[in-house]
């Protein structure tokens, strides 16, 4: 009976710190919230700014809910809530499994997280200074003589989020790209030679993730290779013995 309790206490009190920290990040969360949703809806304007500066005079967005204009902004508040929280919920993921890591382990994991969320936090904005400006450009442009552009805020708010996430996602790669050849999937040299086949990849994810249109496409798959040759030399410098493991090979190889 004493060897099951004593097997059970790690579990238990692993479990137990998992809870402490997921109260702690929701609680951070809830912090940053509440001061937000009181500018919930000069939020959502601020937001709106690329769209309502392509439309054409007199036009303007439209709520075809009830309840809309009152969730949606709140809504938006939340998420913001959730990325301005980030660097505070990724410090509660390291407590947690800081203690299971080598010391070599810590030393690469801290500089990463801090790296992957200024990659992430300016994947956002380049989407709504730069991306968002330029596609709604080009939608309100393409439409049809006749037809009023006027979006739903819900269903905008729906898809700026994705192109948000997408951009985030995509100005990741230095940081995945580090991770992989810390971990030994591969090397700077292999990812080198594979430049043709992630061109192609790039652009098939810009294809599947952003609007039908050539120019969001193309705004999100070229800074994702740039970021993709950026995250090799980074890869090259910050990740010890991947240089020798590339000499290792080309050696194997000329053999």
């Amino acid at each position: 009976m004493s060897d099951t309790l004593g097997g059970d206490a790690p579990l238990l009190s692993h479990l137990l710190e998992l809870r402490t920290r997921l109260m702690k990040a929701m609680a951070g969360v809830l912090v940053v919230f509440l001061p937000l949703a009181f500018f919930a809806q000069p939020i959502f304007s601020f937001i709106a700014v690329p769209l309502l500066a392509q439309m054409p005079a007199g036009t303007s967005m439209i709520a075809t809910e009830v309840a809309a204009p009152f969730l949606t902004p709140f809504k938006l508040a939340m998420l913001l809530a959730v990325v301005l929280s980030m660097p505070w919920i990724l410090y509660q993921v390291w407590a947690f499994v800081a203690p299971g890591l080598y010391k070599r382990e810590q030393r690469l994991a801290v500089p990463l997280l801090l790296t992957s969320t200024l990659l992430f936090y300016l994947g956002m904005a380049f989407a709504y200074f730069v991306v968002f400006p330029l596609i709604f450009g080009f939608l309100v442009s393409v439409a049809p003589e006749g037809v009023a552009v006027m979006t739903d805020i819900s269903r905008y708010l729906d898809f700026i989020i994705k192109l948000f996430l997408a951009f985030g996602a995509a100005f990741e790669t230095p940081v995945a790209i580090v991770l992989m050849v810390w971990a030994g999937f591969t090397t700077p040299g292999q990812l080198r030679a594979k430049r043709p086949y992630v061109l192609v990849a790039v652009f098939t994810l810009g294809m599947l993730l952003t609007p039908p249109d050539i120019v969001s496409q193309t705004l999100l798959a070229l800074p994702a290779y740039i970021l993709f040759e950026i995250g090799i030399i980074a890869a090259r410098v910050f990740v010890p013995g991947s240089k020798e493991v590339d000499e290792q090979i080309k050696a194997g190889e000329c053999e």
